[in-house]
């Protein structure tokens, strides 16, 4: 069973991600680095090149890719879930779990990260955080079987959240049942 982490930038998804395949003995997939070694250039040239439909159909190869292996855990791109088709492969392979964090946090953790570039364009950075992330959230929700608020976690709190859903889905699919 894979573990596929969801939600915005600076949710802690790739932290997070980490943390879990040492605990859990699993390897830890990042779908954007996937993206980049697939490329063979950063995600900024990528959308510069091809534009972000070009970028997603690399993005939507990955997951279908990863959607066929076992005992990962799958740190997605934020955007992962503008191709329903794309969270659909990787629902099958796992659990996903989406990680949520205010506008304020998400923007204090990524305001230094230049990585990626603008998904409006024309916004500020915050006003892009909070346009994209209301945007974004109905198929957040619509996707993720569950869903950990990581405003006021460590990451370490966080992973052990998922180690818990984790083995009550284990027990669920033994037929054993946690009430804890």
């Amino acid at each position: 069973m894979n573990i596929i982490l969801i939600g915005y930038r600076g949710t802690g998804k790739s932290v997070v991600g980490k943390i879990l395949a040492e605990r859990l003995g699993m390897e830890c997939v990042s779908m954007d680095e996937k993206i980049v070694e697939k490329a063979g250039m950063p995600i900024s040239d990528i959308v510069a090149n091809y534009g972000w439909a070009g970028f997603r159909d690399m993005e939507s190869e990955v997951a279908k890719k990863l959607a066929d292996c076992k005992n990962l855990i799958i740190d997605t791109g934020g955007g992962v879930i503008e191709r329903s088709e794309n969270i659909e492969n990787l629902k099958k392979s796992g659990l996903v779990v989406w990680l949520k964090a205010s506008v304020d946090v998400i923007v204090s953790r990524i305001k230094g990260d230049f990585r990626r570039p603008s998904l409006t364009g024309t916004k500020s950075f915050t006003e892009e955080v909070a346009e994209v992330l209301e945007r974004r959230k109905p198929k957040y929700a619509a996707f993720a079987g569950h869903e950990i608020d990581t405003d006021f976690l460590t990451p370490e709190q966080v992973a052990d959240k998922i180690i818990q859903i984790k083995k009550n889905a284990d027990s669920l699919q033994s037929g054993e049942i946690n009430y804890k």
